[in-house]
């Protein structure tokens, strides 16, 4: 596999210069009913949202009603990648036209949001969503897993047949988050099964990804956020924890993150997998801008698989992308706040832990998003933490 991808690099960088916009408050903007978000969710969101407002000089206004009179011209903090709006009430009613606008993206379809545009589909005569890109699947054919997405299950057992023949595959809902809602499967029997539950709850109409399964796994994040003329590029580790179930999810991530472009990222002499990593995220982000042409984000998270499959190959591949609040925001925020309070600070460290269960260990020195009895997860603690990693 080549390591670098110097062209996508380029033009992901040639385009990461922050622009200063005039903002009179800072709101979030939920997807959700009040009863759907978990209480750490909304905790965190808010937490963020708050932060935010500090770093423009702005007002924090709470929840976004539309049918209050917000004064003045809002900056949002949705927590969905938004369709078009929320609600009801489009992106451009809400004067949201560009991605100084808000803390996320704006997708011109459904499931551009979503793990399935990750990869094409098992044939040209294939079920796909209203405006399905082939030509995306295409342009990251070489940077992703090798994998398909199916929206029927005629399409998701040819897939994962396919698939089977080199390995075991996982099976992946679209709207699947850390690390819940997958499986992996072995044989023919275990796919029928899976799939046949999976037609049942009408969950393959949404989409579903199958790919190559991974053993010995880094994931990596690699990311870029821009609030006003400050822009952060990171990459960094995720590491797992069990919730209170027993079930391996995700437990934070560890961001180097550094002050400006992919360039500035690149500077810091990465390892040669960072540098495959770095290099698959801009060539995925790249390809999504121009193949997608009403997307635009601030905030851009791509999740990247390092590790072997059942022939002990190493591969590295995008899973997917994030172009909303995400686990690693604590930990954008507190670079972003680092960078706004010392101009001549270009690198830090920044971490956010999820650890689940009544008795776990606090630390000093870390900002709280949440801790307590969340109604859906049981006992949770979240937080982040800044260290100094180097003034250049």
């Amino acid at each position: 596999m080549e390591k670098i991808f110097p062209d996508s690099v380029q033009q992901l960088t040639s385009s990461s210069a922050g622009q200063r916009v005039s903002h009179d408050a800072v709101v979030i903007l939920s997807g959700k009913a009040t009863g759907e978000c978990a209480s750490h969710e909304r905790a965190s969101h808010a937490e963020i949202a708050r932060r935010l407002a500090a770093i423009k000089g702005c007002e924090y206004a709470g929840e976004f009603n539309a049918e209050t009179r917000h004064r003045g011209r809002l900056y949002f903090v949705p927590s969905d990648t938004l369709v078009g709006g929320v609600g009801g009430v489009g992106a451009e009613e809400l004067h949201i036209h560009a991605e100084q606008d808000l803390f996320g993206g704006v997708v011109p379809h459904g499931f551009v949001a979503t793990k399935t545009i990750t990869h094409g589909l098992p044939g040209p005569f294939s079920t796909a969503p209203d405006g399905w890109s082939s030509s995306f699947a295409r342009r990251v054919k070489e940077v992703v897993l090798p994998g398909y997405s199916a929206f029927d299950l005629h399409c998701a057992r040819d897939a994962g047949t396919r698939l089977l023949a080199c390995g075991a595959v996982r099976v992946k809902k679209s709207s699947g988050v850390g690390g819940l809602g997958q499986w992996v499967v072995g044989n023919a029997h275990e796919l029928d099964d899976l799939l046949y539950s999976l037609h049942a709850d009408n969950a393959i109409r949404d989409g579903i990804v199958l790919e190559c399964n991974l053993s010995d796994v880094t994931t990596l994040s690699v990311g870029q956020v821009k609030v006003d003329e400050l822009v952060a590029t990171y990459y960094g580790v995720q590491k797992l924890t069990r919730n209170n179930r027993g079930e391996e999810v995700y437990g934070g991530s560890t961001l180097t993150v550094a002050r400006g472009g992919f360039d500035a990222l690149l500077a810091l002499g990465l390892t040669p997998d960072l540098g495959t990593a770095v290099s698959q995220a801009c060539a995925y982000h790249n390809a999504a801008m121009s193949c997608f042409p009403r997307l635009f984000a601030s905030r851009c998270n791509y999740d990247i698989a390092q590790g072997r499959d059942e022939h002990g190959q190493w591969r590295s591949g995008v899973l997917e992308q994030s172009w909303r609040v995400g686990g690693a925001s604590g930990a954008e925020i507190a670079a972003l706040e680092a960078f706004h309070a010392d101009p001549a600070l270009n690198v830090v460290r920044a971490s956010t832990v999820e650890l689940y269960g009544a008795d776990v260990e606090l630390p000093d020195n870390v900002v709280i998003y949440f801790h307590g009895h969340d109604e859906k997860v049981g006992p949770i603690l979240k937080y982040a933490r800044l260290e100094d990693y180097a003034h250049t």
